[in-house]
């Protein structure tokens, strides 16, 4: 009778959790019996047993009762003869014959038996030693370093975007390095949201999906690069969506990298930003002046340390920060291409090789904004017309776009202050070194500033 009763709280089941749902988690439960008040299934994985029992126990437990059954709670136990992983895992097998629900010390132990995920490979150079903090991306390194340290889940996820060669991809790799040094206790999975979507895509032709599910559920701390990647992919992003949720419910850290703000990702699913927008959300900032010639001091004294015979002239380090601003990854090959050139050579790196040996990434690196450009990005920023911008008006509204567009115009190009102030309505220089100076002020008293300043710069130089 019991199984009867089964049969038709099934139905009910797919009405309350959904077609999906009920595919994966309900449609492979057996029920085995009912011992004193205890429903008993039997479950393919001890992680499906758990996943069952955490989020839908309560509801099957209900529909027993409303069928007339005497139940109180379930326990899951795994069925020998269908567990996967039976003859290649025997630690699982020893373990299988426990209910879930008097052993949750051991989930852990099941779920790595029951398979890993091949990750990324990491980058050994990427650590946090080698990574240089400057204003810029101090916040980011501060975030990635408190979740190496892999204690207590203070935020979930940690989001880190920004655009390219700024840092994401050295951060995500120096906390994974980390743990796995000092945490090898964990199971830490780094991997691009392009190797996720494989693997989806792999699991669905290979009718392989509750092995899919069951090794990213069971994961201490999942990282995913790149996560644009999925936007537009429905599948995938449902997936990601249901693994994102089982892990957080599960307080399990998970790490995100992305060029972009969740909110900026075009065709990215409503509920899935909103998941990624809910815990830390940090944006590595284009590097100044300062950070690019730290990066580069720290990537000459390490290769000093290899070649002591070579030698950098002084103001060469200076010049290549100057000129190459948009992409660390650029400064560094402009470097190494230097360091190489002085080792097979045999010169002292002058400025004069410098500027010979670079040319062409100099040439490709040359700012190319122009006022004008500033002016228009700044007027559709605050939403006012263009010629308001370079007319007489000095209304508030108007006026401190006015000095933000100054300011940037004296950053990223190389107008003199007279000929800036001949753009702004024949100003005086004079004028233009008030506004410049106002807003180096505000800057540092108003956030909102600087926020308006850091993304007019990126889309200037984008």
């Amino acid at each position: 009778m019991i199984n009867q009763s089964w049969v038709d709280i099934r139905e009910d089941l797919e009405a309350t959790v959904g077609k999906n749902n009920y595919v994966n988690w309900i449609e492979p439960l057996e029920l085995s019996g009912l011992d004193n008040g205890v429903a008993v299934f039997r479950v393919p994985t001890n992680f499906m047993g758990n996943w069952v029992s955490r989020n839908f126990g309560d509801d099957i437990v209900q529909l027993l009762k409303s069928s007339g059954q005497a139940v109180s709670r379930l326990e899951f136990s795994v069925n020998a003869a269908r567990s996967p992983k039976r003859a290649t895992a025997p630690k699982a097998e020893q373990i299988s014959e426990v209910p879930v629900s008097s052993a949750p010390r051991k989930k852990a132990a099941v779920a790595r038996s029951t398979g890993t995920v091949p990750g990324a490979p990491l980058d050994a150079r990427f650590t946090f030693d080698s990574f240089v903090v400057g204003k810029p991306n101090e916040l980011a390194h501060a975030a990635a370093r408190r979740v190496a340290e892999g204690g207590e889940v203070a935020f979930n996820p940690l989001f880190l975007y920004g655009g390219v060669g700024l840092g994401k991809t050295h951060l995500m790799h120096a906390i994974a390095n980390q743990l796995r040094t000092q945490r090898p206790d964990l199971n830490v999975v780094y991997l691009s949201a392009e190797q996720f979507m494989y693997k989806f895509v792999q699991a669905l032709r290979d009718k392989k999906m509750m092995d899919f599910k069951q090794i990213f559920r069971a994961v201490d701390i999942l990282m995913v690069d790149d996560v644009q990647f999925i936007a537009g992919k429905g599948s995938t992003q449902e997936e990601f969506f249901h693994t994102f949720n089982a892990l957080v419910d599960q307080n399990k850290q998970i790490i995100i990298s992305a060029d972009r703000a969740p909110g900026e990702i075009k065709e990215l699913e409503d509920r899935i930003r909103s998941r990624l927008q809910s815990g830390l959300v940090v944006d590595l900032h284009p590097t100044d002046y300062e950070l690019r010639l730290g990066i580069l001091q720290h990537k000459t004294e390490q290769h000093m340390l290899k070649d002591p015979s070579l030698h950098i002239a002084d103001g060469v380090l200076e010049f290549l920060a100057h000129r190459i601003s948009t992409n660390v990854r650029v400064l560094e090959g402009a470097l190494t291409r230097l360091f190489a050139f002085g080792s097979l050579v045999g010169r002292e790196v002058t400025l004069e090789l410098a500027q010979d040996c670079l040319a062409d990434v100099l040439r490709t690196s040359d700012r190319k904004i122009t006022v004008d450009e500033i002016q228009r990005k700044v007027a559709e920023h605050y939403n006012i017309r263009l010629s308001e911008m370079i007319g007489p008006r000095r209304v508030r509204t108007i006026a401190r776009p006015r000095q933000v567009a100054m300011y940037l115009a004296k950053q990223l190009t190389s107008r003199s202050l007279p000929d800036i102030g001949r753009r702004f309505g024949g100003r005086d220089h004079t004028t233009v070194m008030h506004g410049v100076k106002r807003i180096e002020e505000l800057r540092i008293s108003d956030s909102q500033i600087e926020d308006d300043l850091e993304l007019l710069r990126r889309a200037l130089e984008a």
